[in-house]
């Protein structure tokens, strides 16, 4: 467990592409156990300028669990036992707008969940607790990804709305449709539940999400060739990995809590009164909410 105010350990969760971190010195792939069963994969830990880092592939090594397999749960204990106290999740997604064509990346501030197959809170019967979610991306996280991004000379967007899907088939045209209507900006299949999962285990969260395609509501979507998309991933994952080099020793200079309050978002979400509390659920959670529960 690491507790509020701890040096930071950065946590990369590399999706689509990003299987790696570049410059990561004295590495070791380590399997982290967790109670809520099988990661994605072994984590790599290593040190990048000195900065303690964590690596997980998100779809395992080779890709091989889709998007409504991934046990999030699992992912998420496994980085907080690793010690880790910020996320950067990077991750391919399409684009719902024009102005966001591929190549793009954005930085997500708002989500719209939209799956229904997925595990999506470590609590539940026998200790109850409600995190606030009104902002779920942690906005220190974002600035530095910003400063990072201009330096890179990446284009992007700051801030916007990433629609979660469930999959692994991509929408419709009506769902598409329905999606711009909303004005959302993004849309993936690997968010969410992960951003509420690390609100509840108090760490910080950003995503980055980097625009491969628009969406199939666009009119030339028909005519884009699988190739032409998987040239775009692997441009996007070469600038992802230049990003997560370049925004760590940003992060590094953290020396207290999160400004923003995402260590400390246990601190008054837990409502099972002490004496009702499920012993068994208590000992799951030693990781998660070990600073709260006293576990």
């Amino acid at each position: 467990m690491s507790e509020a105010g701890t040096p930071c350990v950065i946590g990369v969760i590399g999706g689509s592409g990003v299987y790696e971190i570049d410059g990561l010195e004295n590495t070791r792939w380590e399997k982290v156990a967790s109670p809520f069963g099988e990661p994605s994969d072994e984590l790599l830990f290593g040190t990048l300028d000195g900065q303690s880092m964590v690596f997980l592939p998100r779809h395992g090594r080779g890709h091989r669990i889709p998007p409504s397999e991934l046990n999030f749960r699992a992912n998420i204990d496994a980085l907080k036992r690793s010690g880790v106290t910020e996320i950067i999740s990077v991750s391919a997604c399409g684009s719902l707008k024009a102005e966001l064509p591929p190549g793009h990346f954005v930085i997500a501030d708002q989500f719209i969940d939209r799956t229904f197959a997925r595990a999506k809170s470590f609590f539940g019967t026998g200790l109850v607790a409600h995190v606030g979610l009104g902002h779920p991306v942690c906005g220190r996280l974002g600035d530095a990804l910003e400063e990072s991004i201009k330096e890179l000379g990446i284009p992007y967007q700051r801030g916007g709305t990433y629609l979660a899907m469930e999959g692994p088939q991509f929408s419709t045209l009506a769902e598409s449709e329905l999606y711009r209507s909303w004005g959302c900006d993004v849309i993936g299949m690997t968010n969410m539940p992960e951003a509420k999962l690390a609100r509840e285990a108090e760490m910080c969260y950003a995503t980055v999400a980097m625009v491969t395609d628009f969406d199939c509501w666009h009119p030339d979507h028909d005519h884009v060739s699988v190739d032409a998309i998987i040239k775009v991933l692997f441009d996007n994952a070469d600038k992802g990995r230049a990003l997560v080099k370049n925004v760590a020793p940003r992060l590094s200079r953290r020396q207290e809590s999160c400004s923003d309050g995402c260590h400390t978002a246990l601190e008054m979400a837990i409502i099972t009164a002490p004496d009702a509390r499920d012993p068994a659920m208590v000992k799951k959670l030693d990781a998660v909410a070990g600073r709260v529960l006293g576990a």
